[in-house]
């Protein structure tokens, strides 16, 4: 029933397919890249795009469509963890906050008042300089800066449910606490739940890519999509495809993952269906 509803989502359906071939391409790439994306071949430096080198060279003769491919695999992996982390995190304690209530859930609460007084990619920046530059550490940083919205979220549906009629029945019939927050609560928060994570994979590849733009992420040679940008910027109005393939794969990535999260909301959300 909801595959059905969903595939009636022209442009969910077109961002799914997005999606599907980044999956693939990320997967694929050591088997679809021409070159390695680390050699380096100094004399063919700044090549044109050509059918050698479908998307040019850098300044060092590395091929950019290779280091794409690759980019790919990092960006998407790098979205995909710290968003596994961040809803893990902010589930498990927004869940608890939610349906003890009470002096915890006031204290976990202002916590994440706390986290949501600073600017989230100011306070990603901070994280990633005091841990070091670098890929693991950068999502580290904006995992840090992203689980209070997911313990919000989560502790909001979970005000409304812990009272519903089939909690009490479950209560009544000497189901345990914990029994009641697996099979009873947890379950019924996840159709939020997904809608944010679905939209939270493209802001986590910006925040990421652009973390490694300015030197606190992935590091050179590293084939991220931050860092392609990174280098290429100095050469922009010169050589325009060094900036041009990386920004438009992340484009096209972020908008994937936020037309599936828009088809995810209309689906899911009673109050938004037709």
């Amino acid at each position: 029933m909801l595959l059905r509803r969903f595939s009636k989502e022209r442009t969910a359906v077109f961002g799914l397919l997005v999606i599907v071939i980044f999956a693939l391409i990320a997967v694929l790439a050591p088997l679809l890249a021409p070159y390695d994306p680390l050699k380096q071949d100094i004399p063919n430096g700044l090549a044109a795009p050509s059918a050698e080198h479908w998307m040019g060279t850098d300044k060092l003769g590395r091929d950019v469509f290779s280091r794409m491919l690759y980019g790919a695999r990092i960006s998407l992996g790098a979205g995909l963890g710290v968003v596994l982390m961040s809803a893990v995190i902010g589930t498990l304690i927004g869940i608890v906050a939610g349906y003890i209530g009470g002096w915890a859930d006031e204290a976990i609460m202002r916590v994440t008042d706390i986290f949501f007084a600073f600017p989230s990619l100011i306070l990603a920046m901070a994280i990633a300089g005091a841990l070091g530059p670098s890929l693991q550490n950068a999502l580290i940083a904006v995992a840090v800066v992203t689980w209070p919205v997911y313990a919000r979220l989560i502790r909001g549906q979970v005000l409304i449910l812990r009272n519903r009629e089939f909690v009490q029945a479950a209560r009544a019939v000497g189901a345990g606490h914990g029994l009641i927050l697996r099979r009873h609560l947890f379950p019924n928060t996840l159709s939020p739940l997904l809608v944010q994570a679905s939209f939270d994979m493209g802001v986590t590849i910006l925040a990421v890519a652009g973390l490694s733009f300015i030197g606190f992420g992935a590091q050179p040679p590293t084939p991220e999509w931050g860092v392609m940008i990174s280098e290429g910027r100095n050469y922009i109005t010169t050589h325009w495809w060094l900036t041009f393939f990386p920004a438009m794969a992340m484009l096209l990535a972020v908008a994937g993952f936020n037309l599936v999260g828009d088809g995810l909301r209309d689906v899911l959300d009673p109050r938004l269906r037709r």
